[in-house]
């Protein structure tokens, strides 16, 4: 007859494996020993049954069962366990490598922005925000522009559907997506007196074929400074201030007439070319230099439309585009790359 196993022998094995097992592959390895179906001590019990006494059967049977069920038990608590050891509920685990997180970045033309309304705050001027909306009125005929001027055609404005410039005075004006922010010069005028140190950036938008330096929507700082007393000297010392603490304290920088019906006298400011430091490259088409901004005197019409007495006050003012600004600040060759949304591009800029 085969000696049966004895069940207190198998219990106190079992006991003895639990103890040392750390793991969850070592668990495992003990689970199977003991309850796999084949090859498992418990199986074994069962199957010495058919040796034992019939008399004792239903006892060994009994106790066999039980001790299966002490088993899985032991096995399962010991498991729960591991498992708590090795990841603690809402803990964490410092010896795992860190995840790495995506920090947002400011867009470029945000950056010159930003940097250009510093320095302007600096000078002691007030920054405007304004609708992108605007009326004919304040866009083109209080900025002494006429009806028949070319700026207010259909080809160079973006004018809002069932809206066209009126012809009759009588007629309300027409409604736009802006041209540039001198409207909002002409709104802070008509409710403040002089005198007025103000700057107004933000988006504008022309009926522009999107090239290599042109956009239909861009943006744009326009200034604005009325007082007594004010001259051209003025205005060139603020600008030629403002441009060699932008881009380098050497900038040279030169102002050539210039026409815009909005101030009289007028003049286009030209900055030596930073891609060849003012001698010759084809960026400045071997001139040495760059148009940067527009600039002039406002013209008096401008200050008759806001009720501001010409003969007592004079005023300068500019309209510098910050698109063109970044082109030549970051040394890039396609505006059309600044609203590409190309995270190549976007994530070289310094924040």
């Amino acid at each position: 007859m085969t000696p049966q196993p004895d069940i207190d022998t198998t219990r106190k094995a079992f006991q003895a494996d639990l103890a040392v097992v750390e793991t969850e592959e070592g668990l495992q390895t003990v689970r199977d020993r003991y309850l796999s179906r084949k090859r498992g001590a418990i199986a074994a019990l069962m199957k010495s049954m058919a040796d034992a006494d019939p008399v004792d059967r239903p006892a060994l049977g009994k106790e066999a069962n039980a001790l299966k069920q002490e088993i899985e038990q032991a096995i399962t608590e010991r498991r729960e366990a591991i498992t708590a050891s090795t990841h603690p509920i809402g803990g964490v685990d410092v010896t795992l490598p860190g995840r790495e997180l995506s920090f947002g970045r400011r867009h470029p033309l945000t950056l010159i922005r930003e940097q250009v309304v510093s320095l302007f705050e600096a000078m002691g001027f007030e920054i405007l925000q304004g609708p992108q909306g605007e009326d004919d009125y304040h866009n083109f005929e209080a900025l002494n522009m006429p009806v028949d001027h070319p700026a207010r055609d259909m080809q160079d404005t973006f004018y809002l559907e069932g809206s066209m410039p009126a012809s009759d005075p009588s007629e309300p004006p027409a409604t736009l997506l802006r041209t540039h922010t001198s409207g909002m010069q002409i709104r802070y005028m008509e409710s403040h007196e002089p005198p007025v140190r103000i700057i107004a950036p933000g988006l504008v938008y022309r009926r522009d074929t999107p090239d290599l330096t042109h956009s239909p929507m861009f943006m744009q700082v326009e200034g604005l400074l009325v007082g007594e007393g004010i001259t051209m000297a003025d205005l060139k010392g603020t600008l030629v201030s403002f441009l060699r603490a932008f881009f380098d304290a050497d900038t040279r920088v030169e102002f050539r007439p210039s026409f815009f019906p909005y101030t009289e006298p007028s003049a286009e400011v030209f900055i030596s070319c930073v891609f060849c430091d003012g001698h010759g490259c084809a960026v400045c088409k071997e001139t040495g230099w760059l148009e940067i901004l527009g600039c002039g005197m406002v013209h008096p019409a401008v200050f008759e439309a806001v009720g501001y007495d010409p003969e007592r006050y004079t005023g300068w003012a500019f309209g510098l585009g910050i698109d063109r600004v970044a082109l030549l600040k970051y040394r890039v060759e396609d505006i059309r790359l600044f609203y590409s949304n190309d995270l190549r591009l976007l994530e070289q800029f310094p924040q």
